[in-house]
């Protein structure tokens, strides 16, 4: 019998980068220009000895070194962590009397990455709004999400937004546990959240290794959702498909 549900965010509840058209009709540039621009203009500002090339290449060591501790060891180094890999492949250690200002400075840029996707949000998927309050009534839900360049507390505001924060009764955070999907740790840590046991929860998420194999390693069932993109419906080993977010609470009723 289900009691529980947990949610991806990114590409379930909330459609990735659709704040990318929003930026292009305010005339900004993307997240990924903008994040590299803020990056080289503070660091060479700061430090004059830097060329806008050095502080780029640094900018793309320190994203190789968070996808590699994504990927590889299932953890997602926060963007203050990138921005100190980034200062450490520039030579940039603070000396005596600078540690202060140096973490000040690492600090505001960091604030002003992760703050992109809270001041231009993104949309929702078509039908969560409807379909949320109805599962609520009859399921514990949970958010279970790695957080790459918005934080957990960003990710619980954009849901605040919307109106749908209090219908979840628990949230799974990467950064807040240290560790990512598909770690076996991170869903163990929403069982004992939602005081129930893995086969009375159902995951719904879209990646078939982070939201299909993840949970169901640990006895959990899954929902591999193509509401809003289909990365390999014909393949996957999910319980369930779910293509439109108002034939969830049906779907679910058959795993029953």
């Amino acid at each position: 019998m289900i009691e529980a549900i947990t949610f991806d965010f990114w590409d379930t509840l909330a459609i990735d980068d659709s704040d990318e058209r929003k930026r292009a009709e305010l005339g900004l540039p993307s997240k990924s220009d903008a994040r590299l621009q803020l990056f080289a203009d503070k660091v060479c500002a700061d430090h004059p000895s830097i060329s806008p090339a050095q502080a780029t290449a640094a900018y793309h060591a320190a994203n190789d070194r968070f996808r590699h501790a994504w990927h590889e060891e299932n953890r997602t180094p926060s963007v203050t962590t990138r921005i100190y890999y980034a200062y450490e492949h520039l030579g940039l250690q603070p000396g005596p009397g600078e540690y202060a200002r140096l973490v000040r400075e690492i600090d505001e840029l960091a604030r002003e990455i992760e703050a992109m996707e809270i001041r231009i949000p993104p949309d929702f998927a078509p039908g969560v709004h409807q379909t949320i309050p109805l599962l609520a009534q009859a399921y514990k839900l949970g958010v279970i999400s790695d957080t790459i360049h918005t934080h957990g507390r960003g990710l619980r505001h954009l849901l605040d937004q919307q109106g749908l924060l209090p219908y979840f009764s628990h949230f799974i955070f990467s950064d807040e546990v240290r560790r990512a999907k598909p770690a076996s740790a991170v869903f163990r840590h929403a069982i004992i959240g939602l005081d129930t046991n893995p086969a009375n929860v159902v995951h719904v998420g879209d990646r078939e290794s982070n939201d299909v194999a993840g949970p169901q390693a640990i006895g959990m069932k899954s929902i591999l959702f193509t509401g809003i993109v289909d990365r390999g419906s014909e393949r996957t080993r999910a319980h369930a498909i779910c293509r439109n977010f108002a034939d969830l609470p049906h779907i679910i009723q058959r795993l029953r």
